[in-house]
């Protein structure tokens, strides 16, 4: 499958695992990237919608992980 976003790169292996590091990295990556605050906003909703497995599959869906 391929991600939303597949140009902005999330590098989560070796970083803190926590939920609230992986929404910030995410964040950042994609206003980094030169994503929209509303695009941004429909992200961190979509992943904080659920729990710490629907966040990483969030991530996943929209941003290329590494």
């Amino acid at each position: 499958m391929t991600p939303q976003y597949p140009d902005i790169t999330v590098t989560l292996t070796g970083q803190d695992g926590n939920a609230f590091a992986i929404l910030g990295r995410c964040r950042e990556a994609a206003r980094d990237a030169g994503l929209s605050d509303d695009e941004i906003a429909a992200f961190m909703a979509e992943a904080m919608a659920g729990d710490y497995d629907h966040l990483l599959q969030t991530a996943m869906r929209w941003f290329d992980i590494r």
